[in-house]
């Protein structure tokens, strides 16, 4: 790293370490080295696909056909089935090693945080999850590859088994209400944070940026790890601009061979 970025990353280490209740906001940035795409990247899904968008619209969800079932095949071929967590997942379990970790708010729905070893009571998923489907009418939930079977049965657009509704993934869709006690619980973790890590995400999807300055409001260090420009840099005490899978195990693991001074 060149020596601006080597000072940022030692402040922004010395902040980590200093801090005692330490709130991580993660989004689709930290997924990207295992394969699974951003959204509004250069690579991104909707960059593009602008088309596949609509999936991700409950009007349209709701409203066309079409729309289900193509939402359906493209969950059969989800890269999220067979990735694996990589280095910054495997950071942030080194961090809740350590006591320290307050909570994780995630805005990815691939549950890789999980599976990398975090404690699931500690994760906070904003937007849902991608491994359970839920019925738009009666709100029956099972787990998502029950649903897939039977897509690969020959059901285009499974309808939900105990009432014949609308079924999608258990992810909230634009247009759709987060969860209040879930998003209520985000902000709150975000209000109790002495040191804020935002990573991987362009902050500019609300209300989960809203933790951010909930929590600078608060008195809380922020701190911002992105490989591109987000819509909060202005706000965060240190930005550390680069590859996610390099900065976190500096600054999140203890020992960490490439830590700065060691």
């Amino acid at each position: 790293m060149d020596a601006v970025n080597r000072e940022q990353l030692e402040s922004a280490c010395g902040l980590v370490d200093e801090a005692q209740r330490i709130v991580v906001l993660t989004g689709a940035g930290i997924s990207t080295d295992s394969g699974i795409p951003d959204f509004r990247g250069p690579n991104g899904v909707w960059t593009k696909n602008p088309a596949a968008e609509k999936a991700s619209n409950i009007s349209y969800y709701l409203a066309e056909p079409e729309v289900r079932r193509a939402a359906w095949q493209s969950r059969l071929e989800a890269s999220a089935w067979s990735a694996e967590p990589n280095r910054g997942h495997l950071a942030v379990v080194d961090l809740e090693r350590s006591g320290r970790l307050h909570a994780l708010i995630t805005q990815n729905i691939d549950g890789l945080h999980q599976r990398a070893g975090i404690d699931p009571d500690l994760v906070i998923e904003v937007h849902g999850t991608i491994w359970y489907s839920r019925c738009w009418e009666c709100g029956d939930r099972r787990l998502m590859e029950e649903m897939l079977q039977r897509v690969r049965n020959g059901e285009p657009d499974p309808a939900c088994e105990l009432c014949g509704g609308i079924v999608k993934s258990d992810t909230i869709s634009f247009g759709q209400s987060l969860i209040p006690e879930v998003i209520d619980r985000a902000m709150k973790v975000s209000e109790q944070a002495d040191v804020l890590v935002a990573i991987g995400s362009t902050l500019s999807v609300y209300p989960v940026a809203n933790c951010v300055p909930l929590a600078k409001s608060r008195g809380a260090k922020v701190v911002i790890v992105n490989a591109e420009p987000t819509e909060m840099d202005d706000i965060a005490d240190v930005v550390l601009r680069g590859s996610i899978g390099e900065i976190l195990p500096q600054l999140f693991s203890p020992g960490s061979n490439t830590r700065p001074n060691q």
